[in-house]
């Protein structure tokens, strides 16, 4: 690794308990003061860090799955650490603390894996504030839209100053199998495939759900006490706690496996955990099935002579559709913004490996070095944008923050690797454009995108005028005096932002337009084209 930038402030503080090296040059904990631990107690801080600028390890992997070579986004960059989530949650007076350092201490770019609310007004949210302070500075600002994504106008940071990113999935699985009675297999996914399990074994199955407790549909702590479980596959509900905190209650009470079942707003999603006994997750439809199956052998007494085997295909490639959208993935319109389209991009977030400060599985011996994890959720598809970002602002060190996020939205893709339109896991159909935003991102095509779209700072205080912000709510978010009346005011549909969202009524009302203006950072003799692709239910 080399040095850190000669301009640079950052340090590790006594405090945080980490020491510095040339990979992480600084490290600094928020609880209402800039002295706190900077150490991850959780995991989440080490995973997304690594994601976005983690150097080549070998041989990582996660219970011996997906064995290989891993590496961040931007292997060669450095890496500032600012804590500012506890066992308490997250403030935004610590999140705007934070990113007040980092702003002082001279970074780049700002990766910020945080949740919010849909509704915030600026002023209110950390993130939103924080980041306008970087993006006024020069300094790109990366967010997660959120993990609520079964509903409409779930997401959160829609601000224009921030790229806000979804999750999808990728093409591999760590694919495991169970096979019914009935001759039926059903693929579902683990990382805990142990060679010692007899996977030509027949088992029977108990379904607690049956019984028609509730904390037994879930398999909770203590709700499997009564049932026989012992040397069986339990079905349990994905819910109310943990999908590995299940396992351990069906291990704990003696069972062989586990088969967990999504419900209908977690789709088709599967996730590959490190989970201490054989485990198949299956998405919803498969989940049905199983219990199709089970119901149709049970007796008037309430047993089932339903029975299936589990069998591990280890790390498999090619899955498709894929990308799709994770089921979690927060989805617009946004409701804060004034009619800008968010999130603005998707980026892999389901069962991400990743760097681990602990080890995983059914005999862990605590911390550890070069350990592993899967991780998922909108804040692992973050850091893989704010690496992009760093390969960039690399390769074009003058961009401003806007030419880097536009760069990255309008080469992203809208189709999937066989060209179809990307699919949602929540509902196996295609996505809708506030799922999807612009697309997949594609840092090949981000580093040269021919066509950028810029916006001057001055130019997001005029837009908070227009969305009808107060001189005194100006100068809680911007931290100074404001006057609107004094500014040109600009309406969210005319900000130069690299995608266009507007409002139209229905064939007999008013035309709308809106214009753009474009910068090309291409072959000076490039010649572009527009195509206009008419939405469902418009006309060309």
């Amino acid at each position: 690794m080399p040095l850190p930038p000669p301009n640079w402030r950052g340090n590790c503080s006594v405090a945080s308990g980490v020491s510095c090296n040339n990979k992480i040059i600084a490290a600094r904990g928020f609880k209402a003061s800039p002295n706190a631990s900077a150490v991850d107690t959780a995991g989440h801080g080490t995973h997304v860090a690594s994601i976005a600028a983690g150097n080549f390890i070998d041989n990582a992997s996660v219970l011996g799955s997906t064995l290989g070579t891993a590496a961040g986004m931007a292997p060669r960059a450095h890496l500032a650490i600012y804590k500012v989530c506890f066992k308490d949650g997250c403030t935004a007076s610590d999140v705007l603390a934070a990113i007040d350092q980092a702003i002082y201490d001279r970074v780049d770019i700002i990766s910020m894996s945080l949740g919010g609310n849909a509704a915030d007004r600026y002023y209110n949210d950390g993130v939103s504030k924080g980041s306008l302070a970087a993006v006024l500075r020069g300094i790109a600002a990366v967010t997660a839209a959120g993990n609520l994504g079964a509903n409409e106008n779930t997401l959160a940071h829609d601000a224009p100053w921030v790229l806000t990113v979804g999750a999808t999935s990728t093409d591999r699985r760590i694919k495991s199998i169970v096979k019914l009675g009935n001759g039926e297999a059903l693929e579902g996914e683990t990382a805990y495939q142990p060679s010692s399990f007899n996977t030509s074994r027949t088992l029977p199955i108990v379904y607690p759900g049956a019984i028609g407790r509730r904390s037994a549909k879930y398999c909770l702590k203590g709700s499997l006490n009564s049932i026989d479980v012992w040397k069986k596959i339990v079905l349990c509900h994905l819910g109310n706690s943990r999908n590995v905190e299940k396992g351990e209650v069906v291990y704990a009470a003696g069972g062989a496996a586990l088969i967990l079942l999504n419900p209908e707003e977690k789709g088709y999603s599967t996730l590959s955990e490190p989970h201490v006994l054989p485990v198949v997750h299956l998405g919803y439809l498969d989940g049905l099935k199983v219990q199709t199956y089970y119901y149709s052998l049970q007796n008037s007494t309430g047993v089932s002579g339903a029975n299936a085997s589990i069998i591990f295909n280890a790390t498999t490639y090619g899955h498709r559709p894929s990308p799709a959208v994770a089921y979690f993935s927060s989805r617009g319109p946004p409701l804060s913004n004034g009619g800008i389209l968010k999130p603005d991009v998707l980026a892999p977030g389901v069962n991400i490996l990743a760097a681990w400060p602990f080890e995983v599985g059914s005999n862990p011996s605590g911390l550890a070095e070069s350990t592993f994890n899967f991780d998922s959720g909108t804040s692992m598809a973050t850091p893989h944008v704010a690496g992009i970002a760093a390969l960039i602002g690399n390769k074009h060190p003058t961009w401003s923050p806007a030419f880097v996020h536009s760069a990255i939205i309008t080469s992203a893709k809208d189709v999937d690797l066989d060209g179809n339109p990307i699919t949602d896991e929540l509902s196996n159909r295609t996505a809708g454009i506030f799922t999807t935003g612009a697309g997949h991102v594609d840092p090949l095509r981000a580093i040269d995108p021919g066509l950028v779209y810029d916006i001057q700072p001055g130019d997001y205080a005029g837009y908070l005028c227009a969305l009808g912000y107060t001189n005194m709510e100006m100068r809680m978010l911007y931290r100074r005096r404001m006057n609107c009346s004094a500014m040109r005011w600009t309406s969210a549909p005319m900000m130069n932002y690299p995608s266009i969202q507007v409002s139209l009524q229905r064939r007999e009302g008013p035309a709308v337009t809106v214009s753009r203006t474009a910068t090309n950072v291409g072959n000076p003799r490039s010649v572009y084209r527009a195509r206009i692709t008419v939405p469902e239910g418009g006309e060309g």
